[in-house]
């Protein structure tokens, strides 16, 4: 597996990754009806493939295939984080967060933060993210669950 910059033509892989990741990985977690409203059948792919490229989005690829992506911006955020369920548990989510955490530091936050899914939030707690608040936001009408998640960087 290599990390490396989001290039022009990982807009549609980046989506594969971020649908089947709902799909399949978080439906454990969530209703059909907010798995749908999340992976959303009508994200359109190009408006998808623009807001990866003005964010700083770093892509996992293997067999020249996109694995997973994140971003984080320079306060620290990290908006998105998914990896295909056919690579889970093989440490492409934890190369993915190093590289989120340093970059974050070389642009001088000082910390990590994302709205963890119900999912993902044992992972990030796995990865010293602590739970500031649990929140219900709407979806397309559906009411969902995540986590303000913060974790310190050094």
């Amino acid at each position: 597996m290599i990390l490396r910059d989001y290039a022009e033509t990982d807009g549609p892989g980046t989506l594969d990754v971020f649908s089947r990741a709902i799909r399949q990985t978080a439906a454990r977690d969530y209703s059909p009806e907010q798995v749908a409203a999340w992976a959303g059948d009508d994200i359109d792919p190009e408006q998808w493939a623009a807001r990866r490229r003005v964010a700083r989005t770093q892509v996992a690829e293997a067999d020249e295939r996109v694995v997973g992506f994140t971003d984080v911006d320079e306060r620290g955020y990290v908006d998105m984080l998914f990896v295909d369920p056919a690579c889970a548990r093989q440490g492409v989510a934890t190369a993915l967060m190093n590289w989120a955490a340093m970059t974050a530091a070389q642009l001088g936050a000082a910390e990590l933060s994302t709205h963890a899914s119900l999912t993902a939030r044992p992972f990030f707690e796995a990865h010293g993210f602590a739970v500031v608040v649990e929140q219900h936001p709407v979806l397309r009408g559906v009411v969902m669950t995540n986590f303000v998640v913060r974790r310190t960087l050094q």
